[in-house]
C-alpha cells in the first residue's frame, strides 16, 4: 500500500539523505517541508525533484496556521521531523531560533498529528540530550540513561523529545524517537567538523580545534542512519526510544589528523580557547535496536570516510555555495 509521507527538514543533511534513501527504497509519497534557511540546500535534492511522487513545501514547522493547512490538505499517513537548529556554536550565541524551530516547531507538528489523526510521527534526536560521559567514564548512553543536556541546542532537543513523550502519554499518539551519534556523509553544511576542515584542509588553511581537541564522539555514516529510521519507523511499537549509534569512538584530533592524512594537506593544527560547555565523551549503547530491530551498521569508518572525502572533493561548487551564505569562516 501506497503511503504519503512528510518529511520535514528534508532538504538538510540528514533529511535529504533519507528522503533519496526513501524515494530509492519504497514505492511511498513524499511531501519535504522545509524552512530553507542557511542549511537546507535544495541542490541536494536536484536529481529527485522531478519525481512524480516527492513534492517540496517552503514552510515553517513553528507557523500553526500554515501547518495545520498543509495537514488538513494532505492526510499524512506519517511525519518524520528532521527539522532542527542543530550547530552548537549557533545555539550559544542565540539560543532564539532553537527555542523556535525545536520546542515551539515540534509542539506544532505533534498538535497538527493529533487533530489529523496521522497513523505515526517519528522525532529524530541525538544523543547530546544525555549530557556528558567525562573523561574517565567506560560507560555508554543506553535508552534509559536520565536525560541531562548541557548547552541550548542540546536543551531544545531535550525539550522536544519530552513533548513527543508527553503526547504519546496524554493523547495517544503513535510517536517514536530516535537518538543518534555525530552524522558524517553527503550534504553536510561545512560548518561541521568534518567538511569544515576538509576544506580548508584542501586549501591548506589552518585547523582550529577547541581545548585540546580530546573530546570523543562517536561517528555514524549517515545512510546507516537513514536506514535505521526507516526500520523504527516501520518497525517500532509506539512509545520506544532507540539509540542508534556508529561504533567509532574518534577525538576531534584524530578525525583532523584523518582528513590531513587523506588530503596531504600541509594545513597546520591550531588550538584554540575551548568552546563553553563542551562535553568530553558521548557513546552510544545501541544494543536494543540491534537486538530487536535487527538493525546494525553496514559502513565501517574506515571505508565511509574516504567515501565522504571524496564526495566533497568531487562537489566543490556545492560546498563553496553553501559557505557563501554565511562567508568563508
Amino acid at each position: 500500500m501506497t503511503k504519503k509521507i512528510l518529511v520535514t527538514g528534508g532538504a538538510g543533511f540528514i533529511g535529504s539523505n533519507f528522503v533519496h534513501h526513501i524515494l530509492k527504497n519504497r514505492d511511498w509519497e513524499v511531501v519535504n517541508l522545509d524552512l530553507l534557511t542557511y542549511a537546507g540546500n535544495l541542490a541536494n535534492l536536484k536529481d529527485v525533484e522531478g519525481l512524480p511522487n516527492y513534492k517540496f513545501v517552503q514552510g515553517d514547522i513553528a507557523d500553526k496556521e500554515f501547518v495545520f493547512d498543509l495537514f488538513s490538505r494532505e492526510k499524512f499517513d506519517g511525519v518524520i521531523n528532521f527539522a532542527a537548529e542543530t550547530h552548537v556554536d549557533r545555539s550559544i550565541e542565540d539560543s532564539s531560533p532553537f527555542i523556535q524551530t525545536n520546542i515551539v516547531g515540534t509542539h506544532v507538528l505533534l498538535e497538527a498529528t493529533r487533530k489529523f489523526e496521522v497513523p505515526r510521527y517519528h522525532q529524530v534526536s541525538t544523543d547530546e540530550v544525555y549530557g556528558d560521559l567525562g573523561d574517565n567514564s567506560r560507560d555508554f548512553f543506553t535508552e534509559e540513561t536520565p536525560l541531562a543536556p548541557n548547552c541550548p541546542y542540546a536543551a531544545a532537543k531535550t525539550s522536544a523529545d519530552l513533548l513527543v513523550k508527553s503526547w504519546h502519554e496524554t493523547y495517544g499518539i503513535f510517536a517514536t524517537i530516535s537518538r543518534c551519534s555525530n552524522n558524517y556523509g553527503p550534504y553536510q553544511f561545512p560548518e561541521k567538523l568534518i567538511p569544515f576542515f576538509l576544506f580548508r584542509a584542501m586549501k591548506n588553511e589552518d585547523l582550529t580545534l577547541y581545548g585540546d581537541g580530546k573530546n570523543i564522539r562517536d561517528w555514524l555514516y549517515v545512510l546507516d542512519h537513514c536506514e535505521a529510521i526507516l526500520n523504527i519507523f516501520e518497525n517500532s511499537p509506539a512509545g520506544e526510544v532507540w539509540n542508534i549509534g556508529g561504533h567509532n569512538e574518534k577525538t576531534n584530533l584524530e578525525i583532523t589528523n584523518l582528513i590531513l592524512k587523506h588530503t596531504n594537506s600541509k594545513s597546520q593544527i591550531k588550538f584554540i580557547e575551548d568552546r563553553k560547555a563542551h562535553d568530553r565523551r558521548y557513546a552510544i549503547d545501541a544494543s536494543k535496536i540491534s537486538r530487536e530491530l535487527g538493525w546494525t551498521p553496514k559502513h565501517t569508518f574506515e571505508e565511509a570516510l574516504p567515501l565522504t572525502i571524496e564526495w566533497y572533493l568531487n562537489n566543490k561548487d556545492w560546498v563553496e555555495s553553501c559557505r557563501a551564505k554565511v562567508g568563508n569562516s
